[in-house]
């Protein structure tokens, strides 16, 4: 908080002292009748040049949606970018570094959440639109950067993956579709992807299923604590839309939150799911699974097998069957979302979804829409499909 507001004041007194006067916008009339008008995540109306042709990302991950959308070239409308793509998934940041090279030459920022994003390098980038996940909100609001921006003629919407997915990402999916002026591509895969979850919660709402006790332990490995998981959203909703019953639903009162170790062990799940990645960037040699395009699938197994050994599973009805998976953790902030929820309806009703092929609905979407070759490697198991829950 400290670095924002040093930069907030130093950003004030650039204003303040008409060092920056080359940059502003045309008078506010003019402007004005130029932009369009869009509705944000948290319901703002904002003023846009549509469609846009210079953008900062708030979080690098955002590459998921703008690929499916620029899929010749996605990389040509960002000007900036949160450096989380490389360090949080950087398997995936390398597939498009060796299709599109100049990635690698797309200027990184830190984060508004931390106190790390440089608002004059920002600016001198003179962004059509910054685009902010809603998790930045207070952040901007307490260093008053959408003002500051604002005067600037540099418009800030917020979106939201991450939060409310279920709720929120088909408008983040339309209101991207709208900036780059590919509402119909935008469509078409909100189309495909609703499609792909009924596939799911068709069959689950008519066959009615017993439905398993489930535990998602989140970020698996990121540290050693445990046991962080999610309440009545994300992931805790998508093991609910697969038919599973998440044991932390009732207890971790928003979207994120942790359980302890006795919690747990009394609620005695059947399941275990430990979303992960590689984070090699932030716990080199860590008991995280590297999940992923491309992933080492006998190396992720077996580190998957140390999660058997924690305190917290000591007895549990998973250590009979072996019930312990990983899957991918970015599906949880990604329009993705359709390939966890279809993976955990095959672990939790295996006969039930004996025809379902989660890797041939994502193959099919790299396919269909992303620009880059599908690899497989983005869930494993220690449980042979032969076993029933």
């Amino acid at each position: 908080m400290v670095t924002i507001v040093r930069r907030s004041h130093a950003f004030a007194a650039l204003l303040v002292a008409g060092l920056l006067g080359a940059s502003l916008p045309a008078p506010a009339a003019e402007a004005d009748a130029a932009r369009s008008t869009v509705t944000d995540l948290l319901g703002r109306e904002v003023k846009v040049h549509l469609p846009v042709r210079r953008m900062i990302l708030g979080e690098g991950r955002q590459l998921y949606l703008v690929a499916a959308l620029d899929t010749q070239n996605p990389i040509e409308r960002i000007v900036g970018w949160r450096k989380d793509l490389i360090q949080s998934d950087p398997d995936t940041y390398g597939a498009y570094l060796r299709k599109f090279p100049a990635i690698a030459r797309i200027p990184t920022f830190g984060g508004f959440e931390d106190g790390t994003f440089d608002i004059e390098q920002a600016i001198a980038q003179h962004p059509d639109v910054i685009i902010l996940n809603i998790e930045a909100q207070h952040a901007t609001e307490d260093a008053r950067y959408i003002e500051k921006l604002d005067a600037l003629g540099i418009p800030v919407v917020y979106v939201d993956f991450r939060n409310q997915p279920m709720q929120n990402t088909e408008l983040t999916m339309r209101l991207f579709g709208r900036l780059l002026g590919k509402e119909a591509r935008a469509e078409a895969f909100i189309d495909f992807r609703n499609r792909q979850i009924r596939r799911v919660t068709d069959v689950i709402a008519a066959q009615q299923p017993v439905r398993p006790a489930v535990f998602i332990e989140r970020i698996g490995g990121y540290t050693d604590d445990c046991c962080l998981s999610f309440g009545n959203e994300n992931f805790g909703l998508f093991v609910d839309m697969a038919g599973g019953d998440n044991i932390a639903r009732g207890i971790i009162p928003s979207t994120f939150g942790q359980l302890n170790p006795e919690q747990v062990i009394v609620a005695n799940p059947a399941h275990v799911v430990v979303t992960s990645a590689n984070w090699e960037a932030f716990a080199p040699g860590g008991h995280w699974v590297g999940v992923g395009p491309g992933a080492d699938m006998t190396q992720a197994r077996h580190k998957l097998a140390w999660y058997t050994q924690r305190p917290a599973y000591a007895g549990i009805k998973a250590q009979d069957n072996q019930a312990f998976h990983a899957i991918w953790h970015q599906f949880y902030n990604s329009p993705y979302q359709f390939v966890a929820i279809q993976q955990l309806a095959k672990w939790f009703h295996p006969t039930l979804f004996a025809d379902l092929d989660p890797e041939a609905s994502f193959r099919e979407l790299h396919e269909r829409f992303l620009p880059v070759p599908y690899e497989p490697g983005y869930f494993v198991s220690l449980r042979t499909p032969e076993v029933k829950p």
